[in-house]
């Protein structure tokens, strides 16, 4: 697989992740197949602006609900303001209520179609 099919795979993935809700880099690197990669997920979403349609970037972040991609959106605090407008509460760059906003592809999505 090369590197855009595996992105295209990501946005495929990113772009199911309902509003106010977060997933991380490695569940959507475990969910595609591909445990190991969740740095390469990161990498997508740092190519993911102006993809069509939209990639909702902004609710992918580490794996303690941390917001680390904030410096990909242009303005640090653009990430926050995405997920706040969303109802989703943050705290010092992180999701107090991670463990409740978690979104697991695994569990939602059927991996055989992506």
């Amino acid at each position: 697989m090369t590197q855009s099919d595996f992105f295209s795979r990501v946005y495929r993935v990113v772009r199911r992740i309902p509003p106010g809700r977060v997933t991380t880099y490695g569940a959507i690197a475990r969910f595609l197949g591909s445990g190991q990669s969740a740095r390469m997920v990161g990498w997508a979403m740092n190519k993911s602006y102006g993809q069509t349609p939209f990639v909702p970037a902004h609710r992918v972040v580490n794996r303690n609900g941390f917001l680390t991609g904030k410096q990909h959106f242009g303005f640090s605090g653009t990430m926050q303001q995405l997920l706040e407008s969303e109802g989703v509460h943050i705290e010092n760059d992180q999701i107090p209520e991670f463990e409740n906003l978690f979104w697991d592809p695994l569990k939602y999505l059927n991996p055989d179609l992506f």
